[in-house]
């Protein structure tokens, strides 16, 4: 049985503060990658049915920075699946948010693996479009 694409497709949405900035006043890379994983993991978990947990982060892309003040808006999405993985496409745009301006900051490939409560792997269903716009989303996935 497959899970479509969309139910897989998750955002988060915040406003970087200076806490979490460098000393540019940007937000700090490993933040950002941070919040990319826990949005990856949620999205692997909604398609897997299980605990997810990261084996890899590939094709780590910081395009632009994220100034304090600005808000930054993470998107996941499932777009493949293997006996116990899931690959998820995280991308992250902000701007100001006195503005609808955004840019595209940073985006990555996570591969998860689906686990049970032991830790031990397990499997996952196929993933599917479905949809005009899951086609597309999948079109747009690869890193």
């Amino acid at each position: 049985m497959a899970v479509s694409v969309l139910d897989s497709h998750l955002t988060s949405t915040e406003r970087v503060q200076p806490g979490q900035a460098n000393n540019y006043e940007n937000a700090h890379g490993g933040t950002v990658v941070r919040l990319m994983d826990e949005l990856a993991a949620v999205s692997a978990m909604r398609v897997a049915g299980e605990t997810c947990v990261t084996a890899r982060i590939s094709s780590v892309e910081f395009e632009n920075p994220i100034p304090v003040g600005h808000v930054a808006t993470y998107s996941a999405y499932v777009f493949d699946t293997g006996d116990t993985s899931l690959q998820v496409r995280v991308t992250v745009e902000s701007g100001d948010p006195r503005t609808t301006d955004t840019q595209r900051t940073t985006s990555a490939c996570f591969v998860m693996v689906a686990v049970n409560e032991d830790g031990d792997p397990v499997s996952v269903p196929n993933i599917a479009p479905e949809t005009d716009r899951g086609r597309r989303l999948l079109e747009d996935a690869p890193c």
